[in-house]
């Protein structure tokens, strides 16, 4: 196996010398992250509540959660094209105004539902609930709003962070997300007991436009960044590809998606993300309707347990983000140190096969093991996204991630309506607990299965020459 010599160096020398802005764009990329998730699932915390109001069937949350996945998955694909063309800054200022607005249009999904009904009927969807309607259009704007915010935090990872920093600050401001599914269960059902569930998606919905003011006062691309001292900019573009002059014809050249799916290493990563993006899709969107199903907890009881459960998944970011630098140490190249790692980290969702049987005990078992296979995810995503930036150079970056969030977004539509059947079919028998252990067996698996694929798709460091 080929190694690469490095070179050891005290963390807190190596600091003082070079400077630490970097880490306040991913202090800013961990906020907007954390906003993303709190918008995104504020619908499944009020599930319960919904769902008994309008007579919700777990087909009919099904699909208004499934519209949701396939809005982003598709939109992934266009959103990293778009950021690569609009760049980091106004990319992703765009899509958090994008999905805030459609967050608090959640606010007004009956209205909504009525209003577009006809056009519903028209295309042959009649005899869906005018509630469901409306918030099927809701969701779908959320999708194509917050498609953006991945391609565009790891556009901006590459553009601060050397190759052995990215997966820390991915897994860093990718922790945002374990923070807002936090705060969803603390806040959510407060706001939605004492103000109604209308202003819980329009209060939160408006949480992101604050967001916008530090961005525009903090952020440029390095090469603008006054704040940057020369010695970290040197740091960041330490390993850098070389730069071309802007009116070389290869600095211009825009890499066609036929172009990056002809590479191995964008089948690797989009296999992965489809193999695994549904079981996190899975758990944010169905654990309050499974902790309601299986052990009747419902509004504010769900707070601790969710939690408990998301605030284990921020040990799993921050850790999977940090885990492959010891491999990176002992000399391995970025890329075969971050599989070591990932191999290691999909041994851990195993647990999630113990869940039911020990659910029958108290619901903190599932809780907590569920926990760690959340936790296993988050540091698996870490260094999932980061083998993109190890292998491509950064003109293509957010286009490659976005084929990948295409891949997991499709993926979760898949888990998510083979889900909702699922829980259907067994309710009906009387055997809902069934449901629930087919999915966390998948949920389990899910990631050996990914790992092999992506080893067998690149089984050694190969970076992409465009």
């Amino acid at each position: 196996m080929t190694q690469t010599k490095q070179t050891n160096a005290s963390p807190i020398t190596l600091q003082e010398k070079i400077g630490k802005y970097r880490w306040t764009i991913c202090g800013l990329l961990f906020f907007a992250t954390t906003v993303n998730y709190l918008d995104r699932q504020v619908l499944s915390l009020l599930q319960p509540l919904l769902a008994e109001k309008y007579g919700w069937s777990n087909t009919d949350y099904a699909n208004i959660a499934a519209v949701f996945q396939f809005t982003y998955a598709i939109s992934m694909l266009f959103a990293g094209r778009i950021i690569d063309r609009l760049g980091t800054k106004w990319g992703y200022a765009w899509a958090l105004i994008i999905w805030s607005l459609a967050a608090i249009l959640h606010a007004y999904a009956e209205p909504l539902g009525r209003s577009v009904s006809p056009l519903f009927t028209t295309l042959g969807f009649g005899a869906l609930p005018v509630s469901v309607i409306g918030f099927m259009v809701a969701r779908a704007f959320l999708g194509f709003g917050e498609s953006g915010n991945f391609p565009a935090a790891i556009k901006a990872t590459a553009e601060y962070f050397p190759k052995k920093e990215r997966s820390l600050a991915t897994g860093i401001f990718n922790s945002g997300s374990n923070v807002g599914a936090i705060l969803a269960p603390i806040t959510v059902p407060w706001i939605a007991s004492h103000l109604g569930w209308e202003y819980t998606f329009f209060i939160i919905g408006a949480i992101g436009f604050l967001w916008l003011f530090f961005w525009f006062a903090f952020y440029e691309t390095p090469d603008k960044q006054k704040r940057l001292s020369a010695a970290e900019r040197d740091y960041i573009s330490s390993d850098s590809e070389p730069v071309l002059e802007p009116d070389s014809p290869a600095s211009a050249e825009k890499v066609s998606w036929f172009k990056l799916l002809s590479f191995r290493q964008t089948w690797a990563f989009a296999f992965g993300k489809f193999l695994t993006d549904g079981v996190w899709w899975f758990f944010l969107f169905w654990l309050p309707a499974y902790l309601k199903a299986q052990y009747g907890l419902t509004g504010t009881q769900v707070m601790l347990p969710l939690s408990v459960l998301y605030s284990m998944t921020m040990v799993g970011s921050i850790g999977g983000g940090w885990f492959p630098v010891y491999f990176i140490n002992k000399g391995y190249n970025p890329y075969e140190g971050r599989m070591r790692a990932m191999f290691v980290i999909a041994l851990f969702p195993l647990v999630v096969l113990a869940a039911q049987p020990l659910g029958g005990i108290s619901y903190w078992f599932p809780v907590l093991l569920i926990g760690i296979g959340a936790s296993a995810h988050q540091a698996w995503s870490a260094n999932i996204f980061t083998t993109v930036s190890d292998m491509f150079p950064k003109k293509s970056v957010a286009s490659v991630t976005g084929i990948g969030g295409m891949a997991g977004g499709i993926g979760g539509v898949v888990v998510t309506k083979v889900g909702g059947y699922l829980f259907d079919h067994y309710e009906a028998l009387g055997r809902v607990e069934t449901g629930y252990t087919i999915m966390f067996a998948f949920c389990a698996m899910a990631y050996l299965i990914a790992w092999s694929v992506m080893k067998s798709l690149v089984p050694k460091m190969k970076p992409v020459a465009i």
